[in-house]
C-alpha cells in the first residue's frame, strides 16, 4: 500500500472508499484484484480511508476527502460528496467510483468509452417496480430519475457544485433529500449532467441474478448476459449472498460458486 497525489494523464482512476469497521481491508484488495482483471487501461486504484492497515500493495491510500462541515453539523454519512471537491488531493482526470460491496465479473473498458461529462447506475433499475409510488406523481419522478452512486464516472473537479451545494446548507439538505445519491442526482440534473450506464452493464444480485419467486427453488443464480459489475442493492447483502444465507421463504439463495470464484480471486 501506498501514499500518493497526483495522476499522469495517461491513466484512468478507480476510487473507492472505506470508514469504519463495517468493511474490512478483503473488500478493498479484492475490489482491486476484480479491477486489476476486468481492466485494460492503465489505472491507478486509490482507497480513501481512515485506517490503512492490510490494504495490499497495489491499493494506494489517501485520507477521506476533507467535508468541511460548518459547526453544528457532524453528520458523516454524506462523506462520498467529498470526492466532488474542486481540488481531491491535486487528483485529475476521469475517474470510475466504486462502492465495496459489489463484484466485477466483466471488462470495465466501455465505462471509459464515451465522453458524457457524467455517468451513473440508474437507481431503479436495481430493484423491483413500486406501483403505489405512482399516488404521488412528482415524488416518483424524480425517485425514477435518482442515480445509485455505488457506480460513477466523472470528471474530477468538473462538479464540484455538488459539494458547494450541500456546504452551502447541510441542514436544509439532509431533511429535504433521504439519502446522498438523491441530493447528488438533483443537483446534477440541475446542471444538465445527470446521464445513466446501460440497465445490463450493472445487475442487482437479487433482482437480476437470482431467479425470480418460487423459480429459485429450481435453478440456482447465473449471470445475465452483458454484465459487468454485480451489485448488492437491499437485502441480502454481499457477505450474507457468498455465505449462502439470506434466503427468504419465497426465494431460495442457492449455489453461487460462479460468484465467488469472481470475488475471491488469488
Amino acid at each position: 500500500m501506498s501514499i500518493t497525489s497526483a495522476m499522469p494523464t495517461d491513466h484512468v482512476l478507480i476510487l473507492t472508499m472505506k470508514w469504519g469497521t463495517l468493511y474490512g481491508p478483503e473488500y478493498v484488495n479484492r475490489l482491486a484484484r476484480g479491477v486489476a482483471k476486468h481492466l485494460s487501461l492503465p489505472h491507478r486504484f486509490i482507497c480513501f480511508t481512515d485506517d490503512t492497515t492490510g490494504l495490499s500493495e497495489d491499493v494506494e491510500a489517501l485520507p477521506l476527502p476533507e467535508m468541511r462541515l460548518p459547526g453544528g453539523h457532524e453528520d458523516t454519512r454524506w462523506r462520498k460528496l467529498g470526492l466532488f471537491s474542486a481540488n481531491l488531493f491535486e487528483l485529475s482526470g476521469t475517474a470510475l467510483f466504486l462502492d465495496l460491496d459489489q463484484i466485477v465479473v466483466g471488462s470495465l473498458d466501455p465505462f471509459f468509452e464515451d465522453d458524457a461529462p457524467f455517468r451513473i447506475i440508474r437507481d431503479d433499475s436495481l430493484f423491483r417496480p413500486k406501483p403505489l409510488r405512482r399516488i404521488n406523481p412528482t415524488r416518483h419522478r424524480f425517485l425514477a430519475s435518482v442515480g445509485n452512486s455505488s457506480v460513477f464516472r466523472y470528471e474530477i473537479g468538473a462538479h464540484s457544485y455538488v459539494l458547494d451545494a450541500y456546504l452551502a446548507d447541510p441542514a436544509a439538505a439532509t431533511t429535504q433529500f433521504e439519502i446522498s445519491q438523491q441530493f447528488q442526482s438533483a443537483q446534477l440534473a440541475k446542471h444538465g449532467h445527470l446521464a445513466y450506464w446501460p440497465e445490463d452493464w450493472c445487475v442487482s444480485f437479487k433482482n437480476h441474478c437470482v431467479p425470480r419467486g418460487l423459480r429459485s427453488y429450481l435453478s440456482d443464480p447465473s449471470l445475465p448476459e452483458g454484465a459487468r459489475i454485480v451489485v448488492f442493492a437491499g437485502e441480502p447483502k454481499m457477505h450474507d449472498a457468498l455465505s449462502g444465507k439470506g434466503s427468504k421463504w419465497y426465494r431460495r439463495i442457492g449455489d453461487v460458486n460462479w460468484l465467488k470464484d469472481a470475488w475471491e480471486i488469488p
